[in-house]
């Protein structure tokens, strides 16, 4: 451990910075993507962003050496058009910022049913609990549709939870490359960010109308152009690279729980920025939720036999 590190968790004090980097980005990135929506379709504005985040690094970066081309395209697609195509038109559909955080780390759950399902990992039961009450969080935050500044839409709510299940099939073909090698996180995220281009392009002239998109394009100013960037250069590149490499040189149980604040900046990002304060009935199930990752994450910990 070097001399910079932090003895309550191993981690020195570069990668915490990077960790609370991570968080922020993350966490503000809620907020720029309803700004995007402001303009931009869902899917055009989804295109654009993995455009920005691999063409103009193709040349200089190379492909994952140990990775297949499969399993390259197919998290691209699962997270490109699947995760990010479902949530950018969740909250173009009337999903509030700081609610699509919340409902989006539902995917830790739905990770852990798919994991038990197609890789055979046994689930404790500290995280049937935490699951449990994350549902029940869900539950709650379902009902609230209709009410709160931001007038959340039941079909929103539903989109998202649809993008929380698509960002857990991602996490089960990370897994995956994870068996064929190591590879470089920057070289993953640019080339994986090449195959929803096409398709995400495709949909949004098929469903808007080639007139629409085009007028659309031609009407990106210096907002749009900012928000782009946002997207692809922090959230993506810098976000994912950073993440990806606290995962490489930490156990999973002392990083993956710092994606707990995550919501927590989206939430407090999309009331001041926003005014999109949510209700009681919201509070409460944003509450059920976080209390249900918690368990999941450190239940283990509580339920161990001490001695």
């Amino acid at each position: 451990m070097s001399s910079a590190s932090s003895p309550a968790s191993g981690m020195s004090r570069v990668d915490w910075f990077s960790a609370i980097i991570v968080i922020v980005v993350w966490g503000l990135n809620f907020v720029v993507m309803k700004w995007g929506l402001a303009t931009l379709s869902p899917l055009l504005l989804c295109a654009l962003r993995f455009a920005a985040a691999s063409l103009p690094f193709l040349l200089f970066v190379r492909p994952p050496r140990n990775l297949s081309w499969g399993i390259l395209a197919a998290y691209g697609l699962v997270q490109g058009v699947g995760q990010f195509g479902l949530l950018f038109t969740g909250m173009k559909l009337g999903m509030p910022a700081g609610m699509a955080s919340v409902v989006l780390q539902t995917q830790a759950f739905i990770t852990m049913l798919l994991a038990a399902a197609f890789l055979k990992e046994k689930p404790q039961r500290w995280q049937w609990m935490g699951l449990l009450v994350a549902i029940g969080g869900l539950v709650l935050i379902g009902a609230a549709h209709g009410e709160g500044a931001a007038n959340m839409t039941l079909i929103g709510f539903v989109l998202t939870v649809g993008a929380a299940a698509m960002w857990a099939v991602s996490n089960l073909l990370t897994r995956v490359a994870a068996n064929q090698g190591s590879y470089e996180p920057a070289s993953f995220i640019v080339w994986t960010s090449v195959f929803p281009m096409i398709p995400l392009f495709l949909l949004s002239w098929w469903m808007e109308g080639g007139d629409a998109v085009k007028t659309q394009l031609s009407a990106i100013g210096w907002r749009e152009l900012g928000v782009i960037a946002y997207l692809a250069l922090l959230s993506t590149l810098l976000g994912y690279g950073l993440w990806t490499r606290l995962l490489q040189r930490y156990a999973a149980s002392t990083v993956a729980p710092l994606s707990l604040l995550v919501p927590v900046i989206g939430l407090l990002s999309a009331m001041l920025l926003l005014g999109d304060f949510p209700t009681g009935l919201q509070w409460l199930g944003t509450a059920g939720v976080l209390l249900g990752m918690v368990v999941n994450q450190f239940g283990g910990r509580w339920m161990r036999p001490r001695r």
